[in-house]
């Protein structure tokens, strides 16, 4: 496939016209036009299905309820192309593993279920109860249990995902890695510590209450879409909304509404931002202290006044815990060190805090800007600390939302896929079933790839996803997965990490979200919960392509019944009714109590939020300041004299590990992805010129060469020292053993690299 590579910078508006075109292109070339126009129709509705995209809610009031990014899932979930027999048997897994990833998904759906045969080097076909069977074989001849990983990707449903978390704790292991490892655990574990619940406290409505939003770290003009339209329609109202973003994003600036036609077809827009900040990266945690240092100045100033101070004192005496340590490390904390790190003025901090004051209901809104970094928790609890000192919690239009990536990865948190659980969630599991849960922490994402790598894990399940792509230190990554004696991949669509098979290695097609779920009892439905803990039903409406294709719910039940027969649990009884499931969620989990009527209620239902109510299940039942100091350094060994740090970024036709085309248009990119955004005067500094290719190369002391060639350079608006570039391209240069403190997630936004001209023409993959 030839594309049309340029770089033209994008001066129009997020959404509107464009976001129109890019829509209705991609629905035409799903060669299944019609039948995706009627998808669309019921995306995000009663009775129909939710976006396999984000997490972001819904508002049950528009006439669309989908989004550009939404609208290519969906197309590239219900495309008419299929990866069939046929296709494997042309097609060698050496010859695909040398195309682009791109290439690789763009192919179709996966419709048979197949078994990877090294010595012919092809997949080839294999029955379901021939997979089931392998499966359990391997599982029964581990020494013990946890020599396997169950891995899940955000998408699969509460159903699967509660099922499929059964089966690993009956065969008694808590290793259940997953993406939010690598994306949103610091958000879940710095509110853990510091409200008692790993959840945002607001709901979607709130932004329509709100005097002031600040939004760290995120790009929803890229990553989720529709939260622009809740950002534009509190604009309008009077909010402002105050964006802390290294790179300078067309989303977070101009907004035009695609659904209303006027700003389509006209120049209109809106302005989503009053202030904007670009702070260095990994910077955000000295930005927000900044802005408490000079609140804290304020505050002091007018009690010495004889004035009431600026902190709600009544909620912080009643409600909080350690705020005079904390103000405490806020006064040891300079104004040199703050700039220094947050690349911020003192000015621009001041002028921030000073927008903080005015607003009476403050919500603070953060993603992944702020959680791939090596201090990433108490980045997030420092955003907390903010919120505590003026009472911006348990109150309408304030609040604390840290927005979602995949569309249910705070559903399968909810449904017990966590290496951590807590005692009430096994004691209540073990005695509804019977038996005694693992109590031992399992493993998460980097951890079960360096126990792979110690050939200590014998089986991999991977419940969607793509973790070859989307983990770090890609080489190292694919060496994990192949030193298994079983790989088996539950998916839509042909992915890298089926090109870097076990010893053995499986693929068993499931179904997507759009498509129709029928089972022993009749057609089913699923549920998934959104970033503002609302648990919604969604039912797929569209024919599946094979009749050897099955449900995500399905497959897990057909393994555990495999491995595990019927003693404790009827697993086949309840892959034919997911009532059943559900009645077994509710028996388990708080919140789910009546939860198949539950479902029936328009728009979904909330499952609630202690925090929101100001109860805190911490240890001394108030909400925790944290009295962190800021980090020495943003990485987690000292790395001398590094030029530059380096975010990995997804493009304006991806999400996640999935590539729908090669344009990134908001940044001005058509028809390429290896590319590196830098600072006009770092670029003219280093002698380089623009559209030259460089290669990138990390600075880490473990003797491990990591590098990528090739990336043309292209001048933006970031601050110096700091570049962007997309991944997984880049992956490859984040070290494995570089993870956040308390979190383990991979520090792929702050990882210290160097620049050099390359030298020769890279070895690219073929697109």
């Amino acid at each position: 496939m030839k594309f049309k590579r340029k770089i033209k910078p994008y001066r129009a508006a997020a959404g509107g016209w464009g976001s129109l075109e890019a829509t209705t292109r991609f629905v035409l070339d799903s060669k299944a036009a019609l039948k995706n126009m009627r998808n669309l129709m019921r995306m995000n509705k009663a009775r129909g299905f939710d976006c396999p995209g984000c997490a972001w809610g819904d508002d049950n009031k528009s006439t669309f309820s989908f989004c550009e990014n939404g609208a290519k899932a969906v197309t590239w979930e219900a495309t008419r192309r299929i990866v069939d027999t046929d296709f494997f048997a042309q097609h060698s897994v050496a010859r695909l593993y040398a195309q682009s990833d791109y290439f690789l998904e763009y192919q179709g759906r996966l419709t048979h279920p197949l078994r990877y045969n090294a010595e012919t080097d092809h997949y080839e076909p294999i029955s379901w109860d021939d997979a089931f069977s392998l499966i359990a074989q391997h599982i029964k001849a581990m020494d013990n249990p946890n020599q396997m990983e169950l891995y899940t990707s955000g998408r699969a449903s509460n159903e699967a995902s509660w099922l499929y978390q059964l089966f690993g704790r009956l065969v008694g292991t808590n290793n259940f890695p997953d993406c939010s490892n690598m994306c949103h655990e610091a958000s879940g574990t710095g509110l853990k510590r510091s409200i008692g619940v790993g959840k945002g406290t607001i709901r979607l409505d709130d932004f329509d209450h709100a005097d002031a939003i600040f939004v760290f770290g995120q790009n929803p003009g890229t990553n989720h879409p529709r939260m622009l339209h809740s950002l534009r329609h509190a604009a309008d109202h009077g909010a402002k909304i105050v964006s802390f973003n290294t790179l300078r994003e067309r989303g977070l600036e101009r907004f035009a509404d695609p659904q209303k036609p006027l700003e389509v077809v006209t120049s209109m827009a809106g302005t989503i931002s009053s202030a904007y900040y670009q702070p260095n990266l990994g910077g955000d945690m000295a930005a927000v202290r900044g802005m408490v240092k000079a609140l804290l100045e304020n505050h002091r100033a007018r009690l010495a006044a004889g004035e009431r101070g600026l902190f709600d004192e009544a909620f912080i005496n009643a409600t909080t815990h350690g705020v005079e340590s904390y103000l405490e490390a806020v006064d040891h904390t300079d104004w040199m060190q703050i700039v220094q790190q947050s690349g911020l003025s003192e000015a621009q901090i001041r002028e921030a805090a000073a927008i903080y004051q005015s607003a009476d209901r403050v919500i603070i809104t953060w993603a992944m800007g702020i959680t791939q970094h090596k201090h990433s928790v108490d980045t997030v609890r420092e955003i907390v600390n903010l919120q505590l000192l003026f009472g911006q919690l348990g109150k309408k239009g304030a609040g604390l939302c840290p927005v979602r990536g995949h569309s249910n990865v705070q559903g399968n948190r909810t449904m017990g896929i966590d290496e951590k659980p807590g005692k009430a969630f096994l004691d209540a599991l073990g005695s509804h079933f019977s038996f005694e849960p693992p109590r031992a922490h399992g493993h998460n994402t980097v951890e079960a790839l360096n126990a792979m790598l110690r050939d200590e894990i014998k089986v991999l399940i991977a419940l969607g996803g793509n973790l070859a792509a989307a983990a770090p230190d890609s080489p190292r990554t694919e060496e994990a997965l192949q030193r298994c004696g079983l790989t088996v991949h539950i998916s839509t669509k042909l992915n890298r990490s089926h090109l870097v098979p076990g010893a053995e290695s499986l693929i068993l097609p499931t179904l997507g979200r759009t498509e129709r779920d029928i089972q022993a009892t009749g057609n089913q439905f699923i549920t998934v919960e959104d970033s503002f803990s609302m648990v919604h039903a969604s039912e797929g409406i569209g024919v599946p392509l094979a009749d050897t294709q099955r449900s995500e719910t399905a497959i897990v039940a057909g393994i555990a019944h495999a491995v595990l027969g019927d003693e404790k649990v009827q697993w086949l009884d309840l892959a034919g009714d997911y009532n059943l499931i559900r009645n077994h969620i509710a028996a388990t989990i708080p919140g789910f109590a009546d939860f198949n009527r539950k479902c029936d209620e328009p728009g979904g239902f909330y499952l609630g939020n202690a925090a929101a109510e100001l109860r805190f299940n911490t240890p001394t039942q108030k909400a925790e300041f944290s009295s962190a100091a800021l980090p020495v350094s943003l990485f987690p060994q000292e790395v001398a004299d590094a030029p530059f740090t380096l975010q990995s970024l997804r493009s304006h036709d991806q999400y996640n590990t999935t590539i729908y085309g090669l344009d990134d248009r908001y940044r001005g990119v058509y028809g390429q992805r290896e590319v590196v955004f830098i600072n006009p005067d770092d670029m003219q500094a280093l002698g380089f010129t623009e559209g030259q290719q460089v290669d990138i190369e990390t600075l880490w002391n473990d003797g491990i060469t990591r590098r990528v060639s090739g990336f043309k350079l292209v001048p933006y608006n970031i601050p110096r020292g700091n570049l962007a570039a997309y991944y997984p391209e880049t992956n490859p240069l984040v070290p494995l053993n570089s993870f956040g403190d308390g979190s383990g997630t991979p520090t792929s936004k702050s990882v210290p690299v160097k620049l050099e001209l390359s030298v020769s023409q890279p070895t690219q993959r073929i697109a």
